[in-house]
């Protein structure tokens, strides 16, 4: 996502290809063999891994150092939150889905108070880029495997999620949702159904409340 909001403000040119890790086409196992992506392939240097490409953003790419800043409090706030979300999906009780809940709440409280459109100003940062993927993981594998939904009192929350799904850099980056199922199915050892797989993709991206609403209260 970091390299879409680049492209968005026109600091790099960006191509993006997918791979359909089931079945990757023969050059990309003759380069990468079992890698997984993302990879990032920069001038014909290939990085792999999330943290190797996010310093490679930072460093070399022009205008990747404005995304990363510093904050201890949003830093610490949501580096847990995608592993609560898949406790959450293997172990299917309540006392997770309240764990995952509480911390969303914490996020919304933090928004709440700072009064910001992002996480730490008015402008996108790297921590942004990290928490809304999993936002969506959240809202989408959440609702379809043991009916999670993240509570619309959560109003700070919601207006983050919504000024996010307003920006091309997410919407473009974003999985469709059947995509992220099939993610999660696939750590369970789970098939897709034949009709999931023809189904045309769908993208959860509503917001439950008035947006008015949310206007009005900025």
């Amino acid at each position: 996502m970091d390299l879409y909001l680049l492209a968005e403000l026109k600091t790099i040119s960006l191509k993006v290809t997918t791979v359909d890790m089931q079945k990757p086409p023969p050059d990309f196992r003759t380069n990468f063999e079992a890698t997984h992506p993302p990879i990032l392939i920069d001038n014909g240097l290939a990085i792999l891994e999330n943290e190797k490409i996010e310093r490679h953003i930072m460093k070399s790419v022009p205008g990747g150092h404005n995304l990363f800043v510093q904050d201890k409090e949003v830093a610490s706030l949501i580096e847990n939150l995608y592993s609560k979300l898949k406790l959450v999906l293997v172990r299917k009780d309540e006392q997770k889905s309240a764990a995952l809940r509480a911390h969303l709440q914490r996020i919304d409280a933090l928004l709440e108070r700072r009064g910001t459109r992002f996480l730490t100003g008015d402008t996108m940062c790297c921590f942004d880029c990290e928490l809304m993927p999993r936002l969506q993981h959240i809202r989408v594998a959440g609702k379809y495997f043991v009916d999670f939904e993240i509570p619309t009192s959560f109003r700070s929350l919601w207006r983050y999620m919504y000024h996010m799904y307003q920006l091309d850099a997410f919407t473009q980056s974003c999985p469709a949702d059947q995509d992220i199922i099939n993610h999660y199915k696939l750590q369970q050892a789970l098939k897709m159904k034949k009709h999931e797989e023809l189904e045309t993709p769908t993208f959860t991206t509503s917001i439950p409340i008035d947006v008015n609403d949310l206007n009005n209260s900025e």
